[in-house]
């Protein structure tokens, strides 16, 4: 079993000694997108090859895969039970309308469609505190859920990609426009409109991610030009900056570290990067070993993280006192 060191003992010899514990390479093209469960020890991830994957990150392991040929697997993100989960779709979107799927990992079977979006969704999340999910498409709305029934329960439209995210404790979401800006809404009052909106002075690329760290202090956002930004999530005001590679065919992904105080990316030349967010200066840097990550993840309740990019996924873990990773148990 990995050794579970605490996320509040994180500090910059921890993070630089960061390194990969587990790797899996049986995927066939690329993994599109990975989530982590909030409380329980367990990693889904999406590919190119239509598959959804469980593992137990706790031992390294591969649970289950499962294959869905007839709509694909794009973004997933887990429900609060721990085999169920949100899934988009890659097919079928304009014929049958059928964009978003709830999944039963358990048992391999879909439990209920959502229909209404007219396009791909690019952004997907779910609410910490109760049933409701929200997507954001390329048919430039957002759509807002609930588990427990078919209808879309709100809809915003807007201009440009839209990128989607709840804060840690469900009272806010946030909603990327084009123009670099960011309107912040109560996630009860949402038909009232933003009571907030922030812009990233500088920078009118498009907002390709966005992420609250644990606390609802800061907001991470990372743009379609491989920047990187933490803002203060009550004003707006930028706290610090950072930027990667460019990257031309991948978008990078960006992650807080669960106390906050790290970010975490990848870059256009294969390495991936960590930051701290108080000095702003970079603390470790590592070659990926799977080219651009596309996608990356901080474990919510572990001293890990994982990285995917094509036909690779790593778990990475802190080395012990002999210049290792720690070791999973297989």
């Amino acid at each position: 079993m990995m050794r579970n060191a605490s996320v509040s003992e994180l500090n910059d010899g921890i993070i630089r000694n960061m390194a990969i514990g587990a790797l899996f390479s049986d995927f066939v093209g690329k993994i599109n997108a990975l989530d982590f469960h909030r409380t329980a020890d367990l990693l889904v991830t999406t590919g190119e090859d239509d598959s959804v994957r469980l593992y137990d990150i706790a031992n390294g392991k591969l649970l289950k895969t499962t294959h869905h040929k007839k709509h694909g697997a794009d973004r997933i993100c887990f429900t609060h039970h721990p085999s169920s989960v949100i899934c988009s779709s890659t097919r079928n979107i304009d014929s049958g309308g059928e964009a978003l799927r709830y999944l039963s990992m358990y048992d391999n079977r879909c439990l209920r469609y959502f229909k209404g979006h007219k396009d791909r969704v690019v952004s997907l999340c779910t609410s910490p505190v109760d049933d409701s999910f929200m997507s954001g498409s390329l048919d430039h709305s957002v759509r807002i859920w609930d588990l427990r029934v078919n209808a879309c329960q709100g809809i915003l439209h807007l201009r440009g990609r839209p990128t989607v995210a709840y804060d840690q404790q469900g009272l806010v979401f946030a909603v990327s426009m084009e123009g670099g800006a960011i309107k912040l809404f109560d996630s009860r009052s949402y038909d009232k409109g933003p009571f907030d909106t922030f812009l990233v002075g500088g920078d009118m690329a498009e907002i390709w991610d966005i992420k609250f760290s644990n606390d609802g202090k800061s907001m991470l956002l990372t743009t379609k030009s491989n920047n990187i930004y933490v803002l203060d999530a009550y004003n707006g005001e930028k706290r610090c900056g950072f930027s990667v590679d460019a990257s031309p065919n991948t978008t990078i992904e960006a992650t807080f570290t669960p106390d906050g105080q790290y970010v975490v990316s990848g870059s256009g030349d294969g390495t991936l990067n960590a930051w701290s967010i108080s000095t702003g200066s970079k603390v470790g840097s590592w070659d990926s070993n799977i080219g651009v990550a596309s996608c990356l993840k901080w474990a919510p309740r572990r001293v890990m993280f994982a990285a995917a990019s094509k036909g690779v996924l790593t778990f990475w873990i802190p080395k012990d006192a002999n210049s290792t990773a720690t070791s999973f148990e297989r």
